[in-house]
């Protein structure tokens, strides 16, 4: 167990609250665990350091309640969780690994047409420098770093687009399949679907591999 602050503003005055630190970021990310097991102590501090602890009237003031449970729930959900440095180093490291992935399924190499190997990425955003923010996802700051990657390797964005046509009995489970990536749709009087669909080139295989599986290859697909 690792107990870590977790603290928020309300009102121009702070409430520090002390957690469990995986417990914690569990909850905030997933909604999963009781606040009762995440609290190492029921009690809220303008200043846990300095043991100053808030008065029922400066819970009502910030949180219009003195439910210890409720107001941990918010600070912790709304709050600032402040990990170790060993915590940011992982969720650095994992979200480096998100960006390289969707770099690889959602790019191509121009001149052959076909993604970048995932090591060959990895190394490109090591030779340029590439810095990641833990805190933002993979597909906000893939542009950024494909610009960065542009000077070291041929590498851009691609998308493509493909006509679709689907068997009767298999409509229900491809239409969830690729209900992300359909732009048009038509359904035909027998049951089968009609579709364009529009994805990253990177991943296009992966795609069709996975609707060939489904489909036992009964279906018609044509790139336009």
């Amino acid at each position: 167990m690792t107990n870590v602050l977790a603290r928020i503003k309300a009102k121009g005055k702070d409430y520090e609250i002390s957690v469990d630190c995986d417990r914690a970021l569990d909850f905030r990310k997933k909604g999963i665990g009781s606040i009762a097991n995440i609290l190492t102590s029921p009690v809220i501090f303008h200043d846990i350091k300095k043991g100053i602890k808030t008065s029922d009237s400066d819970l009502e003031f910030g949180f219009g309640t003195t439910d210890v449970f409720k107001i941990a729930e918010r600070i912790i959900t709304h709050g600032e969780i402040q990990l170790p440095a060993e915590f940011k180093a992982k969720a650095r490291e994992e979200r480096y690994n998100q960006v390289i992935e969707f770099i690889h399924r959602n790019c191509i190499n121009p001149q052959d047409k076909r993604p970048h190997p995932i090591e060959r990425i990895r190394t490109a955003m090591e030779q340029a420098g590439a810095k990641i923010d833990e805190h933002k996802s993979a597909d906000e700051q893939a542009s950024a770093i494909v610009k960065l990657l542009q000077k070291i390797m041929p590498i851009k964005f691609e998308t493509k687009r493909l006509l679709m046509r689907i068997p009767p009995v298999f409509t229900g489970k491809a239409y969830s399949m690729l209900k992300d990536y359909i732009i048009k749709e038509e359904w035909l009087a027998d049951g089968s679907l009609s579709c364009t669909v529009e994805m990253p080139a990177g991943a296009m295989m992966d795609i069709l591999d996975k609707v060939n599986s489904l489909t036992h290859g009964d279906i018609m697909t044509q790139e336009i």
